[in-house]
């Protein structure tokens, strides 16, 4: 397992946000949890450990984030920004036991890469989480959803959420997701997204 969170160079430029409209931006929807699903979502946003791409060798990660890149490139042209993006997106999405591909083919969905995306519900940020979540398993804790991990580690931790509650039924997750449960048009953008263009197989 190899660290490359040196990788993103400390002191990082804010993220480039581009003005192009969110395309199916959503919002989740409030639901009362059990007193045990609160604390375990509240256990799995408290994680502090800095992100790090994990593979086998440090030839796997960097050809990982070499590919990555190149696509995201005209999204946001800052390296350096990029970089710390995907290998953020990459730790969380592992962290919470999805594909990271998976993730960056939600995030055009629902933000088109935009770190202040806000929707017309108010879901925020790159995944579109709504503010509701971070009173529900967040505490009281003030965590701002434009702040980059901060939006992945909630939306990564929703989406498993979701996830387990479908019992692995993944477009039924990406539509509770979204808010739209039972009608097509997101989850089937989101998985064609991650076809088309995020698919990864590794040399």
């Amino acid at each position: 397992m190899m660290s490359l969170s040196r990788l993103a160079a400390p002191a990082l430029a804010s993220l480039l946000t581009l003005a192009a409209p969110a395309a199916l931006a959503g919002a989740q929807i409030y639901e009362p949890l059990s007193a045990s699903v609160q604390a375990a979502l509240n256990k799995a946003i408290s994680d502090q450990a800095a992100p790090f791409l994990a593979f086998k060798t440090e030839e796997e990660a960097r050809a990982w984030l070499t590919v990555m890149s190149a696509r995201l490139a005209k999204r946001m042209p800052d390296r350096v920004a990029r970089e710390e993006f995907l290998v953020t997106v990459h730790y969380e999405a592992k962290r919470a036991g999805l594909d990271p591909q998976l993730v960056l083919s939600l995030i055009q969905v629902e933000s088109a890469f935009r770190k202040y995306a806000v929707s017309s519900a108010g879901a925020r940020g790159y995944m579109q989480v709504m503010p509701f979540w971070v009173k529900l398993i967040g505490g009281n804790s003030g965590h701002n959803l434009f702040h980059l991990r901060t939006n992945l580690r909630y939306g990564c931790v929703i989406l498993r959420h979701y996830l387990d509650i479908e019992n692995g039924d993944l477009f039924r997750a990406l539509g509770r997701y979204n808010g739209s449960l039972g009608r097509a048009p997101y989850p089937n953008s989101v998985l064609q997204a991650w076809t088309s263009h995020w698919s990864y197989q590794a040399r």
